[in-house]
């Protein structure tokens, strides 16, 4: 209602929402988004730090002698200034990611040094039964403005696995399986049962047929923290 008298800009779904990126509106959101972003990599340092801690003073040994590196760490569901070719011509865009996540080829110069070689790593995740997948990107991947998924994506909506599962029941079958979790709520957990998610063997096997990224490694689940 507001965009359309004010920019001329007719919004067919009641669930989008647009501004020009030069207005008042388009500027103050990409600064919010910007701030999110650079909070959730802080987050995550956090995480990290603590699970270092934790895992030293568990084994004796410290974080480096237990060989616990971060590989990558990697945003999703955002939106992007980034220069790309578009009918032979180098352009700047705002790409935006929805369900997706960067994944750029090998030599392009976004990519961290030590991994430019062989293209940007890409973390796609499952669900917390099957595992995840580490991959990187490809130079075919200019096709999708160097994008792939960011996870297997769900099969259905999270009230619905609420209704369909018990999360005490859930907990006690992963643990059977060898599988640790915990969570701050029952329904919580419930929403992130195996079956709420597709199989991440088949999103990974379409991504590898579409060239967009390539698996590198395949992550099996001993242990989840569900927030």
């Amino acid at each position: 209602k507001v965009m359309e008298p004010k920019y001329g800009i007719k919004i067919l779904d009641r669930e989008l929402a647009c501004a020009p990126l030069d207005s008042p509106e388009g500027r103050d959101y990409f600064a919010a988004m910007k701030c999110g972003l650079n909070m959730s990599f802080a987050n995550r340092q956090v995480i990290l730090h603590r699970i270092r801690e934790v895992f030293s003073q568990v084994f004796g040994r410290s974080a480096e002698e237990l060989e616990m590196r971060m590989v990558y760490d990697v945003s999703h569901n955002t939106a992007k200034l980034e220069r790309h070719v578009v009918d032979g011509k180098d352009k700047k865009l705002l790409v935006h990611r929805k369900g997706a996540t960067r994944a750029f080829g090998p030599g392009h110069e976004e990519v961290a040094a030590r991994y430019r070689e062989i293209g940007q790593p890409v973390i796609i995740g499952g669900s917390m039964e099957t595992g995840s997948y580490l991959l990187v990107g490809t130079a075919s991947g200019a096709e999708t403005f160097f994008s792939t998924a960011h996870g297997s994506g769900r099969t259905m909506s999270r009230t619905k696995a609420r209704k369909q599962w018990h999360g005490k029941q859930l907990q006690r079958d992963l643990e059977a399986r060898g599988i640790y979790v915990r969570s701050t709520s029952w329904a919580g957990l419930a929403e992130e049962a195996g079956p709420a998610y597709k199989d991440i063997d088949e999103v990974i096997a379409a991504t590898e047929q579409a060239e967009i990224s390539k698996p590198v490694a395949r992550f099996t689940p001993i242990g989840n923290v569900k927030g």
